[in-house]
């Protein structure tokens, strides 16, 4: 750390958020010189971003605290294409109306993220369709193209792993990807001014060809910054579950799996995971770590990660949603649960099955759990009834009730009259529903 360096610059640090940047000390002054305007893009490979998206994004809301000015691009040209940064293989292409689809829906997230309204430091969100869309194949090959080295192109790490793989290369297509993400720097530079792009570590060879296409093309100093992709202690992807990735938009990922997924964060990743992903002080994330070293027991640690990265993400009514279905499930309490809980429990909060009611006759409540996954066989179900350990909606059953599914079952016992929330044990949960 340079002596007298940026205070946004040694928190992201102190944050372990800075992967690479150039001049470090030059950037460092401009930061402190006045607004910076700086820009992070987010190309619409899906209907929504997903976790791994946060780090730029409370990035870009860091940088406008510190008062900066950010730019969130949203890739409709770019999109069409698909970046070749480390990935194995060619992305497959999504049509026009596809991408265009997805545009907006990633608009409207990035938009939770910045602030529109904040004078001199308002964020703006750009679509780089607005420039490349309408250029012909020989301008760009004219005014881009010659300022690129193929020999210095192809020596791109995540260009060269590609090569390196004769299964599956890398197409033309792809190999311009570089082109188009540099010319985005160039033209935000003379567009709006601006002089830094941050991003994943992977765009590193993106970024710096942008500094130095805007360079040429301008005459303008810029400034690149990387951010860690995050990684977790024990080698497994970031982000992923055994159910799937984890979405920021709601339909696609409840607020209650969002919240589980942070409250379930390995003691080794979750202090890193409170200085990347939320902003509470160091000296508070500190302080947290030094209290849940001295517990015996439960640490405070997760709990607060998955409290802030939920708000942030949900709001506090998102929040609240998925610490009302966290208590009702850990305490029995059912009745407090509102239909929207209900639906985000049988989106992805719960093993879900729907109940047949002409299935009812014959079949003892055994079976029925036994059949959805809940037991290996009718014989353990038994057993737990034996021991008052079925509950359905909270209330007890026992082996009286084995044969009373239509009685279980009924539409008027069902929460919000579809729902049945089925605990075997302590901790196997199955969400049963009429159609």
């Amino acid at each position: 750390m340079s002596k007298g360096q940026n205070a946004l610059l040694t928190d992201l640090q102190a944050r372990g958020l800075v992967a690479q940047m150039t001049a470090e000390e030059e950037l460092s002054a401009h930061l402190d010189s006045g607004t910076c305007t700086l820009y992070c893009g987010f190309d619409p490979t899906a209907d929504s971003l997903h976790i791994g998206s946060l780090v730029p994004l409370l990035a870009l809301k860091r940088f406008q605290l510190a008062g900066h000015k950010p730019l969130a691009l949203v890739g409709g040209a770019t999109g069409l294409i698909g970046d070749p940064s480390f990935k194995a293989q060619e992305r497959s292409l999504n049509t026009r109306d596809v991408v265009e689809s997805w545009v907006e829906k990633i608009r409207s997230q990035v938009s939770q993220f910045i602030d529109f309204d904040c004078g001199n430091s308002a964020a703006e969100v750009v679509n780089n369709l607005d420039w490349i869309g309408g250029m012909d194949v020989l301008t760009f090959l004219r005014d881009v193209g010659k300022y690129f080295s193929v020999n210095s192109m192809i020596k791109k790490e995540s260009v060269r792993q590609r090569i390196d793989r004769d299964e599956s290369g890398i197409s033309y297509t792809e190999f311009t990807y570089m082109l188009l993400q540099s010319y985005d720097f160039a033209e935000l530079n003379r567009r709006h001014g601006c002089t830094l792009q941050i991003g994943g570590s992977d765009q590193w060879g993106n970024i710096t060809g942008g500094t130095e296409l805007t360079r040429r093309m301008n005459g303008e100093q810029a400034f690149g910054l990387t951010l860690p992709l995050v990684t977790k202690s024990d080698g497994t992807k970031f982000g992923k579950t055994e159910s799937g990735t984890i979405w920021l938009d709601s339909r696609k990922t409840s607020q209650y799996a969002f919240y589980q997924f942070w409250i379930n964060t390995a003691d080794a990743d979750v202090y890193k995971f409170l200085r990347y992903f939320t902003f509470l002080d160091i000296a508070e994330i500190e302080a947290i770590e030094q209290r849940d070293a001295e517990t015996q027991g439960a640490k405070s640690a997760q709990k607060i990660l998955a409290t802030e990265v939920t708000r942030l993400v949900h709001g506090e009514e998102g929040l609240q949603a998925a610490l009302r279905i966290t208590e009702a499930l850990f305490s029995g309490g059912m009745d407090g649960l509102s239909e929207q809980d209900l639906q985000q429990l049988a989106l992805d909060g719960l093993p879900c099955d729907t109940l047949d009611p002409q299935t009812f006759d014959g079949k003892p409540l055994t079976q029925l759990l036994a059949d959805v996954g809940m037991a290996p066989s009718g014989k353990q179900v038994k057993d737990a009834l034996g021991r008052n350990a079925v509950l359905i909606n909270g209330k007890a059953c026992s082996m009286e009730h084995n044969m009373q599914l239509s009685q279980l079952f009924a539409a008027d016992q069902a929460l919000c009259g579809h729902y049945f929330i089925v605990k075997l044990g302590k901790k196997k949960y199955h969400l049963l529903q009429l159609p």
